[in-house]
């Protein structure tokens, strides 16, 4: 996610490495697994890129991300809520992600959790159509 007037949000996807030097708002310790991803994927980038700021929610990354002319890296999903002034484009190369782990005991059953269920393959379908390559 950067402004949608920075130099780069013309493009389809970017490299990691051309954000080098743009100040970077990472998510804070209250998304514990999400910040071990970026950190991990940071880290194995071999790029030099440092926290200048930490954002506790989406909505607060959006509002830095729009007020420090800053980037961040953020879920997918979040492209479809974002205001005109900042944008999303993936990374080239392989993102980050975060595994979505489904846990349920099998004796519940409430009629809600067994139609979730029931949808579970028609659900990834529809999420995997929609990731990058």
């Amino acid at each position: 996610m950067l402004p949608s007037d920075h130099r780069l949000a013309k493009l389809d996807s970017i490299d990691l490495a051309k954000l080098e030097g743009t100040p970077f708002i990472n998510v804070s310790d209250t998304a514990p697994a999400l910040r071990k991803v970026i950190d991990r994927y940071l880290g194995t980038s071999g790029r030099s890129i440092a926290t200048a700021h930490e954002a506790d929610n989406l909505a607060m990354a959006v509002s830095m991300v729009a007020s420090t002319r800053g980037f961040a890296l953020i879920p997918g999903y979040i492209k479809n809520f974002l205001p005109w002034s900042v944008v999303s484009r993936p990374l080239r190369g392989k993102p980050p992600t975060i595994d979505l782990v489904i846990g349920y005991h099998k004796a519940n059953a409430s009629p809600i959790l067994a139609k979730f269920i029931s949808r579970l393959d028609d659900l990834i379908e529809r999420a995997t159509k929609h990731m990058p390559r």
